[in-house]
Protein backbone atom coordinates (compact mmCIF):
# COMPACT_ATOMS: atom_id res chain seq x y z
CA UNK A 1 0.00 0.00 0.00
CA UNK A 2 1.08 3.45 -1.12
CA UNK A 3 -1.31 5.45 1.24
CA UNK A 4 -2.42 4.89 4.32
CA UNK A 5 -4.96 1.93 4.09
CA UNK A 6 -8.75 3.86 4.69
CA UNK A 7 -10.17 6.08 2.24
CA UNK A 8 -13.55 6.73 3.12
CA UNK A 9 -16.08 5.06 5.87
CA UNK A 10 -19.83 4.74 6.10
CA UNK A 11 -22.19 4.62 9.08
CA UNK A 12 -25.29 2.54 8.06
CA UNK A 13 -28.30 4.34 9.87
CA UNK A 14 -31.77 3.28 10.63
CA UNK A 15 -33.17 6.99 11.58
CA UNK A 16 -31.12 9.46 9.80
CA UNK A 17 -32.90 12.52 11.67
CA UNK A 18 -32.00 10.98 14.81
CA UNK A 19 -28.37 10.25 13.33
CA UNK A 20 -27.84 13.12 12.15
CA UNK A 21 -28.97 15.13 15.29
CA UNK A 22 -26.53 12.31 17.60
CA UNK A 23 -23.41 13.34 15.80
CA UNK A 24 -23.87 17.19 15.01
CA UNK A 25 -24.35 17.36 18.91
CA UNK A 26 -21.59 14.79 20.01
CA UNK A 27 -18.77 16.25 17.71
CA UNK A 28 -20.33 19.85 17.09
CA UNK A 29 -20.15 19.82 13.15
CA UNK A 30 -22.90 20.03 10.54
CA UNK A 31 -23.23 17.10 8.19
CA UNK A 32 -23.71 18.39 4.54
CA UNK A 33 -26.45 15.98 2.18
CA UNK A 34 -24.60 14.28 -0.57
CA UNK A 35 -26.19 13.84 -3.64
CA UNK A 36 -26.80 9.98 -4.32
CA UNK A 37 -23.46 8.81 -6.19
CA UNK A 38 -24.77 5.67 -7.43
CA UNK A 39 -27.55 3.88 -8.89
CA UNK A 40 -28.44 2.83 -5.59
CA UNK A 41 -31.34 4.11 -3.58
CA UNK A 42 -28.76 5.72 -1.05
CA UNK A 43 -29.21 8.87 1.39
CA UNK A 44 -26.10 10.00 2.48
CA UNK A 45 -25.11 12.72 4.94
CA UNK A 46 -20.85 13.83 5.19
CA UNK A 47 -18.80 14.63 8.00
CA UNK A 48 -16.91 18.08 7.50
CA UNK A 49 -13.91 17.30 5.64
CA UNK A 50 -10.51 18.92 4.28
CA UNK A 51 -9.26 16.67 1.41
CA UNK A 52 -5.70 18.47 1.76
CA UNK A 53 -4.88 17.18 5.18
CA UNK A 54 -4.16 13.99 6.65
CA UNK A 55 -7.12 11.57 7.67
CA UNK A 56 -10.50 10.21 5.63
CA UNK A 57 -13.88 11.45 6.12
CA UNK A 58 -16.94 9.54 5.60
CA UNK A 59 -20.97 9.85 5.93
CA UNK A 60 -23.98 8.61 7.26
CA UNK A 61 -25.88 6.22 5.16
CA UNK A 62 -28.99 4.94 4.81
CA UNK A 63 -30.15 2.29 2.26
CA UNK A 64 -32.75 -0.23 1.78
CA UNK A 65 -31.10 -4.00 2.65
CA UNK A 66 -28.40 -2.63 5.10
CA UNK A 67 -29.20 -2.65 8.73
CA UNK A 68 -27.80 -0.52 11.19
CA UNK A 69 -25.38 -1.96 14.27
CA UNK A 70 -23.07 -4.02 15.44
CA UNK A 71 -20.49 -5.13 12.56
CA UNK A 72 -17.10 -5.92 12.64
CA UNK A 73 -15.48 -2.49 11.81
CA UNK A 74 -15.04 -0.06 14.07
CA UNK A 75 -14.16 3.94 13.17
CA UNK A 76 -12.41 5.92 15.66
CA UNK A 77 -12.63 9.84 15.53
CA UNK A 78 -9.65 12.09 16.12
CA UNK A 79 -10.44 14.62 18.75
CA UNK A 80 -8.82 16.95 20.91
CA UNK A 81 -8.93 15.21 24.07
CA UNK A 82 -11.39 12.37 23.61
CA UNK A 83 -13.25 13.29 27.15
CA UNK A 84 -14.84 15.87 25.38
CA UNK A 85 -16.98 14.22 23.04
CA UNK A 86 -17.61 11.53 25.47
CA UNK A 87 -19.47 13.78 28.03
CA UNK A 88 -21.52 14.63 25.00
CA UNK A 89 -22.34 11.19 24.38
CA UNK A 90 -25.12 10.61 26.92
CA UNK A 91 -27.00 13.79 26.71
CA UNK A 92 -26.80 12.78 22.61
CA UNK A 93 -28.55 10.24 23.17
CA UNK A 94 -25.92 6.84 23.00
CA UNK A 95 -24.12 5.47 25.45
CA UNK A 96 -20.68 4.93 26.61
CA UNK A 97 -19.08 1.46 26.49
CA UNK A 98 -15.28 2.21 27.85
CA UNK A 99 -14.58 5.59 29.41
CA UNK A 100 -11.86 7.30 28.57
CA UNK A 101 -8.39 5.20 29.07
CA UNK A 102 -4.75 5.31 28.31
CA UNK A 103 -3.43 3.31 25.20
CA UNK A 104 0.33 3.74 26.23
CA UNK A 105 2.07 5.77 23.73
CA UNK A 106 -1.09 5.84 21.60
CA UNK A 107 -2.73 8.07 23.29
CA UNK A 108 -6.38 7.77 24.85
CA UNK A 109 -9.54 6.07 23.65
CA UNK A 110 -12.62 5.73 24.31
CA UNK A 111 -15.72 3.51 22.62
CA UNK A 112 -19.07 4.43 22.76
CA UNK A 113 -22.93 3.94 21.09
CA UNK A 114 -24.80 6.10 18.65
CA UNK A 115 -28.54 5.84 18.70
CA UNK A 116 -28.60 3.48 15.52
CA UNK A 117 -26.74 1.06 18.03
CA UNK A 118 -23.29 1.11 15.81
CA UNK A 119 -20.55 1.28 18.41
CA UNK A 120 -17.47 3.80 17.64
CA UNK A 121 -14.04 5.33 19.27
CA UNK A 122 -13.15 8.37 20.24
CA UNK A 123 -9.20 8.72 20.25
CA UNK A 124 -6.86 11.38 21.33
CA UNK A 125 -3.17 11.90 21.96
CA UNK A 126 -4.41 13.82 25.22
Amino acid sequence: MAKNPVAWFEIYVDDMPRAIAFYQSVFHVQLEKMDNPSANEIEMWSFPSNMEQYGVTGALAKMNGVSAGAGGTLVYFSCEDCATEEARVISSGGSIQQPKMAIGEYGFMTLATDTEGNMFGLHSMH
